[in-house]
């Protein structure tokens, strides 16, 4: 009896050691892994891509995941508003009457936002607005980038070869071809713009970990937030794609492409007309 005894408590001690010696590995390997960032894409007016998206979020944030949220949605200038909406308003709609334009379909993006409120994720404008779009098509990176940005991603230096030629083809063939050329380097500028302010956000918010939330094209690795991300963290991202379409290159921008049913659509081509330059 008294062997027998002896058997169970050394049984019983072992198990506990080793319990305690997995939860020292699991805490070891938690504080090893460091800040987290993650960049989910989208195609706008996509439904199924939306949930999906909000769904794996979710996920994260009740397994106790407490990011920045970084969004395309908002305009920097509207930060303000937007931080201080999210600490009176109760709901999203009551978020986006505050600091939300006009060009976005806000109801895709309610859930991600009450999201935000019911767990107390900061909610952070993530994109340069259109007004400082234009300064940058006319005058150059300078005209909305102030110096220590330009200085940080080396935006005094002529663009990599690869990432200019590949934004210049997007923003051709996401014109149908009917954009002028001599307007084609301006939007390319206005595209660096938008993704360098991202990652720098994503940099400032990356100590308790920040997830940004914008278009597939702004996440993509390859030309997109993270490879300006790169020069300022040593941070690697985890970057979600939600395509309408798998296409050859998508395992080269994102580490995980997510195939969602196209949403029905009238042609974009159809009624195109070039723009005119401002």
């Amino acid at each position: 009896m008294r062997h027998s005894m002896y058997k169970h408590h050394t049984a019983l001690g072992l198990c506990v050691g080793i319990g305690l010696l997995l939860a020292t590995w699991a805490n070891q390997a938690a504080s090893s892994a460091g800040p987290r960032l993650m960049l989910l894409g989208e195609v706008h007016d996509n439904p199924d891509g939306h949930r999906q998206r909000t769904d794996a979020l979710r996920g994260e944030v009740e397994g106790g995941f407490r990011p920045a949220l970084l969004m395309e949605q908002f305009d920097r200038e509207n930060q303000a508003a937007l931080t201080q909406a999210q600490a009176h308003c109760s709901d999203a709609d009551c978020v986006i009457a505050a600091a939300g334009g006009k060009r976005w379909e806000w109801p895709l993006y309610k859930p991600v936002i009450e999201l935000a409120l019911r767990y107390r994720l900061p909610l952070i404008a993530a994109n340069v607005s259109r007004a400082d779009t234009g300064k940058v098509i006319g005058g150059g990176l300078t005209a909305a980038l102030e110096p220590e940005t330009i200085r940080q991603f080396k935006l005094d230096q002529v663009l990599p070869t690869d990432l200019a030629a590949r934004q210049r083809q997007a923003i051709i063939d996401g014109h149908c071809g009917k954009f002028p050329e001599d307007m084609v380097p301006g939007m390319v500028n206005a595209q660096v713009a938008r993704d360098v302010w991202m990652a720098k956000l994503l940099a400032e918010h990356s100590t308790n970990g920040a997830v940004l939330l914008a278009g597939n094209g702004h996440v993509r690795k390859d030309v997109g937030v993270p490879r300006w991300l790169s020069l300022v963290t040593s941070i690697k991202p985890h970057v979600h794609g939600y395509v309408e379409k798998a296409e050859p290159g998508d395992a080269a921008a994102y580490d995980v492409t997510h195939v969602i049913p196209p949403h029905p659509r009238p042609d974009p081509c159809a009624e195109l007309v070039a723009p005119r330059k401002p």
